[in-house]
Order: C-alpha cells, then structure tokens, then sequence
C-alpha cells in the first residue's frame, strides 16, 4: 500500500469567490437603486423611531405577544404611535407653511402700500443707515445710501425669485409629498411593529464582527438623539423666541424671519445675529432708538441665550467633537444630500472616526505615539 496519502483539502476557487463577490456587490447596488427614491422617507422614518421608539418599548413592554390579545396591543398601540407621530409632524409642518406664505403675501402688500403712500421712504431709510454705520464706525466706514439701495434690491429680487420657484415646486410636488406620506405610514407601522427584528435584519447584513457591530449601533443611536436635541430642538427653540420678539416688537413677517433664524442658528458665531441685529438697526434708523436698543438687547438674550445654555446642556460632551468640525459635517451635509445632510453630516463624520478607531484598535496602531 502507497504511503502517500490523497489530499482531501478542497481546491481553492478564487475564480468562483470572485464571481460570486461581483454578484454581492450587483445585488447590493440595485438594491440601493430600488431603495433610493425613498431615502429621505426612510431616513426621517428612522430618526423619528429612533427618538420615539423607547417610549413605545417601554408602554409594550409588558405585553405577552404570543396571546391573541398580545398581538391585538401590539398592532393597536402601533397604530396609535403611527398616527401620533405623523401628527406630530404633519400639524406644526402645514400651520407653518400656511402662516408662512400667507405673512410673505402681507410684506409684499405692507411694501407696496408704503411705497405708494412714501416713494421717498426707503431713500430716507437708506440714507439714516449710511449715517448711522458712519457714526458707529467713527468715520472708518462709509457705505452710500446708493450701495445699501442697490444690494437690498438685490436680494430682494432674489428672494422673491426664489420664493416663487419654491411656490411652484410645492405646487408640483404635492402628489409625490402625498405619496412619502404615505411611504412614511406604512414604515413607521412596520418599524413601531418588528423594529427589533428588522434592525437585526440589517446588522446580519453587514460582514464585520458583532462587537463591531454593536458599537456602531450604540454610536449611531446616540449620535441621533444628541444630535436632534442639542441641534434640531435648540434651533426649533430659538425660532419659536425670535417668532414671540418679533411679534411683541410688531416687525412684519415674524414667522418668515423666525425660519429664517432657525436656519441661521446652525452657524456658529454669528448665527441669529445676522437676523436681530439688522433688524434693530432699522428700528434705530427709522428713529426708535430705545426701541431698537431693548430689542437687541431682548434678542440677545432669550434668543441666543438659548444657544449657549440649552446646547451645552443637551450635548454635554456626548458627541467628541469639535464645533469647526460640527459645523463643516452641517455645511457639508447640507450641499451634498440638501435638508437630509443636517443629520446626514454629521452622523457620517462622526461614523467615520468610530470605524477609523476601531481599525486602530483592530490592527493594534496606537496612533497617540506619534504625539509623545
């Protein structure tokens, strides 16, 4: 009998591993494909779960979902928690589209009206803010009633532009906003029914080691939340103190310029000062200089106060980052995938350094070795 032995070991296959990678990764590009129109649905599905979800584990917590009566509480605090979370939405969303356009239809008939009664007006006006940015700057700045007259007219004319290119997109989109709608329903059902399983679902999915995993998870988890309050909430807080200012102080479009704030608040340093304070200039140049003065002061403090209590409290160091770095993600976020980009950014530059620190970790590079 021969002494050598067959080789049992399977021929390896590259060819085979590699058609059959090529395939995983065809199949997962077109499921991104199919998947894609309805990102921003899935994506705001998500975050909403995300902030809402332990409320409703908490209230089903104690449900036994084997028993008929189980799966009945199961699916009728589903759609409870569906419905009240569109609600939620949807209300305070259309109540502020309809002030917002109907206050945009009385500005432009406050101007006209003004302008008829006053052709001179905004000359005067004009010519009071030159004086006054002379007489504040002590002599170092000079801007001509002419300059000032021609770069508001400007971004007037774009403003207007813009506001009715947004008018008709709205007026276009009204059946595909129905229609993520109603994608929106029928995700929020089916994540407040079987989120647990199709989260699990998703991470099986991805080819990294569980612990791996679930770090990601918590981070992604608490990067959200920290995110929708110290970010989202905040400026939604600062824009309904400006919205109360501005009306106390009867400027005209306050909600306008209240969207207008909760836009702004995501700059740092400036932020809401580029709405308070040239508001309280033209209260100073059209001659209220008491009233322009308590108003900046007013806004100074319960507008951007907020900003620098309410942030600090919500974040408290959860998120390890710096606020440039904060603020680039933002910015970034928002020129790449639009309004989605002000979680989007942020969640992925902070995504990044989890998964770069866990390379480090993995490969055993202590990276703080070149700083000793």
């Amino acid at each position: 009998m021969s002494d050598i032995q067959p080789n049992l070991t399977p021929p390896h296959r590259p060819i085979q591993n590699y058609v059959f990678g090529a395939i995983l990764i065809l199949l997962f590009l077109m499921v991104c494909r199919l998947f894609a129109p309805f990102f921003s649905v899935l994506l705001w599905s998500v975050l909403l779960y995300i902030i809402i979800g332990p409320l409703h584990k908490r209230l089903i917590r104690g449900i036994d979902f084997s028993t008929i009566k189980g799966k009945i509480l199961r699916n009728f605090w589903a759609v409870v928690f569906t419905l009240g979370t569109l609600a939620v939405v949807l209300i305070p969303i259309s109540l502020l589209v309809s002030i917002f356009f109907r206050q945009i239809i009385e500005l432009g008939r406050y101007a006209r009206d003004l302008l008829n009664e006053r052709p001179e007006y905004l000359r005067e006006l004009f010519e009071r803010i030159s004086n006054l940015i002379h007489d504040v700057s002590a002599g170092q700045v000079t801007i001509s009633a002419d300059a000032i007259e021609l770069q508001i007219k400007t971004f007037i004319t774009n403003g207007l532009q813009n506001m009715v290119f947004l008018g008709s997109n709205v007026a276009r989109n009204i059946g595909r906003f129905s229609i993520n709608m109603l994608v929106m329903t029928f995700s929020m059902y089916f994540f407040y029914i079987d989120g647990p399983y199709l989260s699990r679902l998703v991470l099986r999915s991805i080819p990294i080691k569980s612990e791996y995993i679930s770090t990601l998870t918590a981070k992604f988890m608490d990067i959200t939340r920290n995110l929708f309050l110290g970010y989202i909430i905040v400026a939604l807080l600062q824009s309904v103190v400006a919205y109360i200012i501005f009306t106390i102080f009867n400027i005209k479009g306050s909600l306008v310029l209240s969207v207008v704030t909760f836009l702004l608040v995501f700059f740092p340093v400036v932020g809401a000062t580029l709405v308070y304070i040239p508001l309280a200039i033209l209260k100073i140049a059209g001659g209220n200089i008491a009233g322009g003065i308590i108003f900046f002061l007013v806004s100074a403090v319960f507008i951007s106060g907020i900003d620098n209590v309410l942030r600090p409290f919500f974040l408290k160091d959860r998120i390890q980052l710096h606020p440039l770095i904060i603020f680039f993600a933002i910015l970034g976020g928002l020129i790449v995938f639009g309004f989605n980009g002000l979680i989007l950014g942020p969640v992925l530059v902070i995504l990044f350094l989890t998964v770069l620190d866990l390379f480090l970790t993995e490969h055993k590079i202590d990276h703080q070795k070149e700083y000793r």
